[in-house]
């Protein structure tokens, strides 16, 4: 391999996972547009190390090239789980995890050379994070719905809340606490996931009469 074909594939990659890295860094993930550049570099330049001491040693020794890719893939799997956080009521970090994972496969790919299969991942890899991710919204709107509580600020009283929500088959799906328009209350931001019947307004009566909460609305 020339110098120009090594340069012009590390460009690629950083190309490619750039515009990957900079969807999750519009997203404040924590693996975001250096992150993934760093993980493609890396993958690409450990099988470009691959194919050179192939090419070196031939006929010397046997050694096949793409070890050395295959350990990187599975180590990329250990950073993607750190990528990979239980908050609050959820788990984040899933599709930071897979697209750095893929990333890495990207990068070896474009470091053995396979070019068009590189480009062709990467742009799909692109057209699902940048495409897909206000399909995957809306139907997040239709299947989960947003409940604000507003009460007093006691483990009791979260205790209270999501046992009545409970009682209604309501899956929590993530919880928001922030401050209230008190000092002594709270504000609870439920995202569940319920039937289209549920009944709504009763849900926020039966809050308001069996808790102390002093606001309830679904947004």
């Amino acid at each position: 391999m020339t110098d120009l074909v090594i340069l012009q594939r590390l460009l690629l990659i950083t190309l490619i996972a750039g515009a990957i890295g900079f969807e999750r860094e519009r997203r404040g993930r924590a693996a975001g547009f250096r992150t993934h550049i760093l993980v493609g570099v890396g993958a690409c330049l450990i099988m470009l190390t691959g194919l050179y001491l192939a090419e070196s040693l031939a006929g010397r020794t046997e050694l096949d090239p793409t070890r050395m890719a295959a350990q990187v893939i599975s180590g990329i799997g250990f950073l993607g789980a750190g990528t990979i956080l239980r908050f609050r009521a959820s788990v984040r970090g899933l599709t930071t995890a897979a697209s750095l994972w893929t990333v890495g496969g990207v990068g070896v790919a474009v470091g053995a050379g396979f070019v068009h299969g590189a480009l062709l991942t990467g742009l799909t890899l692109i057209l699902v994070l940048f495409g897909l991710s206000r399909l995957e919204q809306a139907m997040r709107k239709d299947w989960y719905q947003t409940l604000i509580v507003e009460t007093v600020g006691t483990p009791e009283e979260l205790v209270r809340v999501r046992a009545l929500l409970a009682e209604y088959d309501l899956e929590i799906h993530d919880l928001d606490v922030k401050p209230g328009h008190q000092a002594d209350r709270v504000r609870l931001e439920f995202q569940v996931k319920s039937a289209v019947d549920q009944p709504r307004e009763e849900i926020i009566e039966h809050l308001r009469r069996s808790t102390r909460a002093v606001e309830a609305h679904w947004v």
